[in-house]
């Protein structure tokens, strides 16, 4: 720690504090010199900030991004992702795994292991040294509109141990790991994008559920925790400060309770449940006051150092309080090597990111993670003999567009396939044609991918969407695949079979179709309780016919 207090005494208050903000940065791509990297550059240049949360890009446009800016740097950057699932999240390329809730639904710690190995191995060749990743949330409320398939499941014990070997997978291959959201963001029926969340449950309800997964993260080693901008009153009375803000969370359970030495990251500051009740400089003073180390996010980085450094100055903030925080940052950046090197080789990105050995691991995880959830005619069991079947797509504007990996399936099967999309917006002429189509064939599929959206603040399907399947299903033998929330049947349960797919991608409905024509069984199970006729461990198993 020689070279740390050394380079400690060469910096300025203002560049500790800069040390210790991390901005949102685009992964697109962008010229050297382009205007869209102007904000970059004076993050760099004037406020010296110490690290940069990347976001979706091309895996050559990240590193050339990040290598570009990482020498602009007088210190070197720590860069971080929200890797959850793996890279493909943010890396367009990367390798592609279920949504957590889709591992859960696979079945091993192996399974988790290995999502978070080629994370770190696809992450480092980029240029990313932090996953803000695992997801630690404990999933037990079916209305939640922004964890849902991002947990692993509802089961503390079972999410604590995925939880446990992502974070091994990631540390054993030199990714920095984070646990999030603290103190659990599972029981919430509100978008903390949107408003600030309020959690009930008192001391013995968090302890023994929420709390779990977290446990099992430090033990595991994890290097960061992030905290969620929730209100938990049964802390604070009638104090409705969020977590993030609220010292006896942050240090009075996470440090003394917990023993947690490592990174305390802020969700980012720019969410609503926040910045809208205390302001972008407030806020930020308040985090470290409550016991966080890193600022995620702040909206305008410039007001959030100028907050702190004031704070500082005015002896709310003591230097010391401020001095921990900025060698647990720089103490980080030294055990990634950074100090030495801090550029990545662009040659060496297409050997590692979206591999065929990462892809092969993906694809298997990906089988066993399909769920038949309900197959009460055993139209699933017979559907590789049907001639005929629709297709309705049920896709949200500007998502990837559903169905189309399945249609050409089932078409080189020798299946006749129509197929027809609605949008949110669709109106009463739109459904009109898609019930001609499925009309036309003896079998409907329904394709929706229902999923948390930050802001959006619900989880259901449209109530015309959900009309129409509940119509179809009382004169046409009908499936629901859900490749999104898994909760959708409790509204919808007059279908004859419902398959759970976890996550829009080609190689979900690859693995779709081959199930529906028997050619790898359906094995996965639910790692959470659909209610009110699906208990947690359900799921049928059919055999492979060939």
């Amino acid at each position: 720690m020689a070279g740390i207090d050394g380079l400690m005494q060469s910096l300025d208050t203002r560049q500790k504090v800069a040390q210790i903000v991390v901005p949102w940065l685009p992964g697109s791509y962008a010229a050297f010199d382009a205007e869209a990297l102007d904000k970059a550059r004076m993050w760099i240049d004037s406020l010296q900030i110490g690290g940069l949360i990347i976001s979706v890009g091309s895996p050559l446009d990240v590193a050339a991004k990040l290598n570009y800016l990482q020498g602009r740097s007088r210190l070197p950057l720590l860069v971080a992702a929200d890797l959850e699932s793996g890279t493909a999240i943010r890396l367009l390329g990367g390798t592609p795994f279920p949504r957590n809730m889709g591992v859960a639904a696979a079945g091993g710690e192996l399974d988790a292991y290995q999502v978070g190995r080629i994370s770190a191995l696809e992450g480092r060749a980029v240029g990313i040294h932090m996953a803000y990743a695992p997801v630690a949330d404990v999933n037990n409320n079916p209305d939640n509109p922004i964890i849902n398939v991002r947990s692993y499941g509802e089961d503390p014990n079972q999410v604590a141990r995925l939880v446990a070997a992502e974070i091994r997978g990631m540390r054993d291959h030199g990714m920095l790991s984070t646990a999030k959201h603290f103190p659990g963001h599972g029981d919430t029926g509100t978008d903390s994008h949107i408003e600030l969340p309020v959690i009930t449950a008192g001391w013995d309800r968090l302890d023994s559920l929420e709390l779990v997964p977290f446990r099992a993260a430090i033990a595991a080693g994890v290097t960061a925790v992030m905290s969620a901008h929730i209100a938990v009153p049964g802390f604070n009375g009638s104090n409705s400060r969020p977590a993030t803000l609220a010292p006896d969370i942050l240090t009075g359970i996470l440090r003394d309770s917990l023993g947690f030495e490592g990174l305390i990251v802020t969700d980012a500051l720019n969410m609503a449940g926040v910045v809208r009740r205390y302001g972008a400089g407030e806020s930020a003073v308040m985090a470290l006051l409550a016991g966080a180390d890193l600022l995620l996010q702040p909206g305008d980085p410039a007001i959030a150092i100028d907050a702190v450094v004031q704070a500082v100055a005015a002896g709310r903030i003591s230097q010391e309080r401020l001095d921990r925080s900025v060698r647990r940052m720089l103490a980080l950046k030294q055990q990634q090597g950074l100090f030495h090197r801090r550029l990545v080789d662009l040659d060496r990105i297409p050997t590692v990111v979206g591999s065929a050995a990462f892809q092969a691991i993906a694809r298997d995880i990906t089988e066993r993670s399909l769920v038949l959830v309900k197959d009460s005619t055993d139209l699933v069991g017979s559907f590789k003999n049907a001639r005929q079947v629709s297709i309705v797509d049920l896709s949200k504007d500007g998502q990837q567009s559903l169905g189309n990996t399945l249609l050409g399936k089932l078409r080189e099967a020798g299946m006749t396939v129509r197929s027809f999309r609605l949008y949110p917006a669709s109106g009463a002429a739109s459904y009109d044609s898609a019930r001609a189509v499925i009309r036309q064939a003896p079998v409907t599929i329904f394709m929706t991918a229902v999923r948390p959206v930050s802001g959006e603040g619900n989880i259901d399907l449209p109530p015309a969407a959900a009309e129409l399947i509940e119509t179809t299903a009382r004169w046409n033998p009908t499936i629901l695949v859900s490749l999104g929330s898994p909760y959708l049947i409790r509204d919808l349960d007059g279908v004859h079979a419902y398959v759970l797919g976890w996550a829009n991608r080609r190689m979900t409905e690859e693995a779709l179709a081959r199930a529906l024509l028997g050619e790898v069984p359906f094995t996965g199970k639910l790692p959470i309780t659909v209610p009110p006729r699906y208990p947690l461990g359900a799921g049928l198993t059919t055999g492979a016919t060939h």
